[in-house]
């Protein structure tokens, strides 16, 4: 595709995100790459790799485009939003701009004069000003903004920056193919994929910029996954032994469940529970890629589902992994920043809340339960964990792993738990905390 034709195409893959969730669809901008691309086959890897980082670059600053527009007083639109990202964020002058839309092979249709206008103000700005309030600089909706400024008191600026950053991409060696993750470095080196151990997860690779690992031998031979860091600690914090039986109750597509087996050297079992069939249903060739086969899957309804009697306290170990705002992965997905509302975050507490009181009765005395989200904020994570304490007495919090003190932090209440931010951490926000069961 000519360059022309590619910001066409990015202009319609927005108009086409824009209609749907103006529809009141709620599917991800990642699912709708998908499925877009999926229908222009005609679309080379390099052509959707340029749509994919402009939509994205889009979606992570789409307030603070909004405002460059409200301050031209132009009402937006997705072509808008288009120019102002390639004049702000790509640096495009005005006569580059005019070739690129041209209305030649494919290309947009040709500048106008207010589109020309907007330009040649915009030519000479960077992205952010200093007269923008903190919900165009940081990309958030007012109840977003407040909400966060009391979670991060005096280091707003500084997590929200880093909230506003690509992620890196992360892999977990999968020690049942590949013992030593120092192997997997030096095979990635191999074919020019270069990679460094994670600084936190003992399990992990980190590559040195974004690659098309899926393309790999090492990759379809079950060398790794793709796991950001922080998903791999709050699947170490399973600590179970060969032989044990580990439910992991929101299982999705399977990724600590992978985790989790590997750690049991393939020994034991693994149940993998979701309500989603779809998701779960992944993990059938993952497993087969990994080489696992302890790991049972099966559909429930709900987390009252008449098919958990049959579990009751006989778990080591319960992971819950729940349903959350997925706060703390706006690195890679933005669009939740937008597509997620005060509504919503209500309905999933309770949703939580639900779980963890059904889920705690499939732990057997001397158990454990791990829950976690990948959440940044506190009424989702520790006033979850201080209401269901107050509620089941005989839990009680677990020390963490003692490499990972510097990253627990005491709460009043709850006790020693996982806290990892983007800014702190370097790896997506998450929250986890043990939980024992003495009776």
């Amino acid at each position: 595709m000519r360059p022309g034709a590619r910001i066409a195409a990015s202009i319609e893959l927005l108009e086409f995100i824009h209609t749907a969730w103006g529809a009141g669809k709620r599917a991800p901008a990642d699912a709708m790459l998908s499925d877009y691309y999926k229908h222009r086959r005609y679309m080379g890897s390099k052509d959707r790799g340029f749509v994919s980082e402009l939509v994205y670059f889009i979606l992570r600053h789409g307030g603070t485009l909004e405002w460059w527009l409200e301050q031209s007083k132009i009402r937006s639109t997705p072509r808008l939003i288009v120019i102002s990202a390639l004049v702000l964020g790509f640096d495009h002058t005005l006569d580059e701009m005019e070739e690129l839309f041209s209305g030649k092979f494919f290309s947009p249709k040709p500048l106008d004069d207010k589109e020309k206008k907007l330009i040649e103000t915009l030519e000479n700005e960077a992205l952010f000003h200093p007269d923008m309030p903190d919900w165009a600089r940081y990309n958030v909706s007012d109840w977003l903004e407040k909400k966060l400024k009391i979670e991060f008191i005096g280091d707003f600026a500084s997590q929200m920056e880093a909230l506003n950053q690509e992620a890196p991409l992360d892999l977990r060696v999968n020690t049942l193919k590949c013992p030593d993750r120092g192997d997997l470095i030096m095979a990635l080196d191999r074919v020019g994929y270069y990679g460094i151990p994670t600084p936190h997860s003992s399990i992990g690779v980190r590559l040195k910029k974004r690659l098309p690992v899926f393309t790999l031998d090492i990759f379809k031979e079950g060398w790794f996954e793709m796991m950001d860091e922080g998903s791999q600690m709050v699947a170490e914090l399973v600590n179970a032994e060969p032989g044990q039986k580990v439910i992991d109750f929101c299982a999705g597509a399977g990724g600590k469940t992978l985790a989790i087996s590997a750690k049991m050297q393939n020994k034991g079992r693994v149940l993998a529970w979701d309500v989603n069939e779809a998701r779960l249903s992944q993990i059938k060739k993952r497993l087969a890629r990994a080489g696992t086969d302890n790991v049972l899957t099966h559909v429930i309804t709900s987390e009252t589902d008449p098919f958990l009697k049959r579990h009751l306290d006989s778990a080591d170990w319960v992971l819950l992994d729940v349903p959350c705002s997925g706060s703390g992965t706006w690195r890679r997905n933005p669009d939740l920043k937008w597509r997620f509302n005060f509504k919503d975050l209500e309905e999933v507490k309770t949703i939580q809340r639900n779980i963890l009181a059904s889920a705690c009765r499939l732990v057997k005395p001397q158990g454990k339960l791990v829950y976690s989200t990948c959440s940044l904020f506190q009424d989702e994570n520790q006033d979850q964990i201080r209401a269901f304490l107050v509620e089941h007495p005989h839990f009680k919090v677990e020390p963490l792993p003692q490499m990972w003190d510097k990253h627990s932090l005491w709460h009043e209440g709850v006790g020693p738990c996982l806290r990892l931010t983007p800014q702190k951490d370097a790896t997506d926000g998450f929250f986890a905390a043990v939980l024992k069961r003495h009776q």
